[in-house]
């Protein structure tokens, strides 16, 4: 029922807001624009030394990344524009589209760093994987904002356990399965996290969710015990300096860039670990070289910025129009948290070294795109939520 009337709003009303539209949530707005900026900045001072030994270009990531955050914030203002039930409306569909990628990038995905991750459409190249974590929390929103009244029911133990608590992670546990088959375990603890936290706060009776929850976290810990690929890095997570020269290289050159920034840092642009000492320091490692330029200070007010637009997002979510609006924008919100939170937690070492990009920060077109587009999805919520703006 939600779904025609869904598409009936649409025919009604079209796919955009009207002229007379009401105003979206600018503080949003402008703490995401102050953090891609941010962000790009130190991927040109984090990048312009790789750049130009990779490929004779000290501007070659910059140029790339401020092609893609143009692109990023047209999409943003394009997405603004929607109309929710459009959202609501296109996500079974967007659901099994990623799905089918999922599956496509398995059979003639792009290999790179020892990974089978990305698709190749001419000069575009996409990764899934990130589109899952939007499509996956979309289709969960989609699902408890249909089914609410069966899946939310606690009085009755077959509706908590089928639709509140087995229908739900069915949703989640399929893209986790094809990520599962890329070898992609960062992903799979991203998806994992967030699908988790979105069934709960939809309000679902807990008691079963907790016991899938734990054989969901056994299962992870057997592939990161028991598999080469996972288990070598926890070897070196444990004693970095046994492994100086191999695995443990980056973590100590990142550790070293982060100790030598002291409180304010050597200075934007002056960097000494990011000529070819940190790996990937405009992409994962990117918080480490900030902290080597701009210090603990530095480090501190990015990490600021983060928390500013999470509790922003979780304030609109509070006061969302409707249910698949508010869990959507949860979702949104959480996964920024939680990747923002692994990421510094790989960089320092707290967790084993895995790929985790840094949001609005690494360098990367897709991701930044597809942050762009959900903070505008979110943007279009925040017109109709009763939040001030």
């Amino acid at each position: 029922m939600k779904h025609l009337q869904a598409r009936s709003d649409i025919g009604q009303y079209g796919i955009f807001i009207g002229k007379n539209k009401p105003p979206c949530d600018k503080p949003l707005a402008v703490l995401t624009l102050i953090i891609a900026l941010f962000g790009t900045l130190m991927v040109f001072s984090a990048g312009s030394a790789y750049s130009a030994f990779r490929y004779g270009d000290p501007y070659f990531f910059v140029k790339r990344q401020t092609v893609w955050l143009i692109i990023g914030i047209a999409t943003m203002v394009l997405a603004s524009n929607i109309r929710p039930a459009v959202y609501r409306f296109i996500t079974p569909y967007l659901y099994g589209i990623t799905l089918f990628l999922l599956v496509l990038v398995l059979a003639v995905g792009l290999v790179g760093n020892g990974a089978q991750r990305w698709i190749s459409i001419g000069p575009i190249t996409i990764q899934p994987s990130e589109i899952a974590k939007m499509t996956m929390v979309m289709m969960l929103a989609y699902y408890f904002s249909a089914k609410g009244e069966s899946a939310l029911d606690h009085t009755k133990r077959k509706n908590a356990l089928i639709y509140g608590t087995l229908i739900p992670c069915i949703i989640m546990a399929i893209p986790i399965i094809l990520v599962m088959l890329q070898k992609h375990l960062s992903c799979i603890i991203i998806l994992g996290v967030i699908g988790l936290l979105v069934i709960i706060a939809s309000g679902i009776d807990t008691r079963y969710i907790s016991l899938l929850s734990a054989v969901g976290a056994a299962g992870v810990a057997f592939i990161a015990f028991f598999t080469d690929y996972t288990k070598d890095r926890i070897t070196v997570w444990r004693d970095p300096e046994s492994y100086k020269l191999t695995g443990g290289w980056q973590t100590l050159q990142g550790l070293m860039a982060i100790g030598s920034g002291g409180a304010f840092g050597l200075g934007y642009g002056k960097s000494v670990l990011k000529h070819c000492y940190v790996s990937e320091p405009a992409n994962d490692m990117i918080f480490a070289i900030l902290c080597e330029e701009l210090g603990f200070v530095g480090a501190m007010l990015a990490l600021a910025l983060f928390s500013a637009l999470v509790i922003r997002g979780y304030r609109i979510a509070l006061h969302a129009e409707g249910s698949f609006e508010r869990i959507v924008t949860f979702g949104i919100f959480t996964k920024i948290a939680v990747q923002t939170l692994l990421n510094v937690a790989v960089v320092t070492n707290t967790i084993p070294n895995t790929g985790i990009s840094l949001p609005f920060f690494s360098y990367g077109g897709s991701s930044l795109i597809m942050l762009f587009f959900e903070i505008g999805m979110v943007l279009s919520f925040s017109r109709y939520s009763a939040i001030t703006k």
